[in-house]
């Protein structure tokens, strides 16, 4: 036992009897919740970035829930690579990673020819 001033001073965790620390629960979501919520959302790659910024193409909170609902739709029926169509726009997906790869206007795509995809999704 430690000694302060010469009398001995026993240890006392703090917690329960067992030593372990009180757990104290704060309202709301845990972070654990939060960080779950977060890795569901579909997610833009550097390039899909760099061709919404040249193109112009902005998307509302509304366009981004239609097309996370588009890939949750996909990922349940076993795709890998989505053509996700909303409006007058194409994302191309990697649907495992929950990642747009590229987004093009439909009207900007040269030959109207999307190769390496299993599954066309529209975004409704």
């Amino acid at each position: 036992m430690p000694e302060i001033n010469g009398i001995s001073v026993p240890f006392v965790p703090i917690g329960d009897y067992n030593g372990n620390n009180p757990r104290i629960k704060s309202p709301g979501d845990s972070f654990e919740s939060i960080f779950q919520k977060e890795l569901e959302k579909v997610k833009f790659s550097s390039h899909a970035l760099k061709r919404l910024e040249e193109r112009n193409i902005e998307l509302s909170d509304d366009e981004m829930s239609k097309i996370n609902t588009a890939v949750d739709r996909a990922e349940l029926k076993g795709s890998k690579d989505s053509l996700v169509m909303m409006n007058s726009t194409a994302f191309i997906v990697n649907i495992p990673n929950r990642t747009v790869i590229t987004a093009m206007p439909i009207a900007d795509s040269k030959e109207n020819v999307f190769t390496n995809i299993d599954s066309v999704v529209f975004a409704v």
